[in-house]
């Protein structure tokens, strides 16, 4: 299986369109006010809702099942709080939603069931929930079939990989970047994409 590329962070409708053609099997769009890479208009994500992915932080689960069937996202990164993200979680998978769970390097997480998970540098080491454009240390892997997240682009991709401990390497399904990718926050470098993506396909399958 080849692995998957998703590239995080899109903003504008040349840059969704631009990293749809090159190949990106999965498009992320935040939905966070805060953000340097917040989409404001998710319209953008309307011609390629078979790979988008909403990225929202929110208080709860219907927030962001709300704002998934107003635009037609069928996946989900939910940032949520670890009171409500259990419950959270199952709600969104209830409703019929694929769930990319952002799964910290950090010790002590509950084991909660995901369609697939994220794995990124803990807010506790970044500050950020996502988008730091760190890495992390591969320590606390998440309980499943994973995509590998924090600071990657081309230039680090094969290294960064490679270092996966061995006894994971068979839940790795693809890798994430968003920041690294950029010419400016929020405005994506076309050939850093293109690069990154091409990379990406070319991992060599756990």
């Amino acid at each position: 299986m080849r692995p998957l590329a998703k590239v995080c962070g899109l903003v504008r409708a040349e840059d969704v369109a631009f990293a749809a053609a090159e190949g990106a099997d999965l498009l992320g769009f935040v939905c966070h006010p805060s953000s340097p890479r917040h989409c404001g208009d998710l319209a953008v994500a309307a011609p390629f809702l078979d790979r988008a992915v909403l990225v929202q932080v929110a208080d709860d689960a219907e927030t962001i099942l709300a704002t998934a069937q107003r635009h037609g996202f069928h996946r989900v990164q939910p940032y949520l709080s670890p009171g409500t993200r259990e419950q959270g979680i199952r709600r969104l998978r209830e409703a019929g939603l694929h769930v990319l769970l952002p799964w910290a390097d950090e010790p002590d997480q509950a084991q909660v069931v995901a369609d697939l998970y994220l794995w990124e540098p803990g807010a506790q080491a970044t500050g950020l929930l996502g988008g730091s454009g760190q890495g992390h240390a591969m320590a606390h892997p998440p309980p499943g079939p994973f995509l590998l997240a924090g600071g990657l682009e081309a230039i680090n991709l094969a290294c960064r990989v490679d270092a996966i401990p061995a006894t994971l390497r068979h839940h790795l399904r693809g890798v994430d970047a968003a920041s690294r990718l950029e010419a400016s926050p929020g405005c994506k470098d076309p050939e850093k994409v293109r690069a990154f993506i091409r990379l990406a396909h070319a991992l060599e399958s756990p």
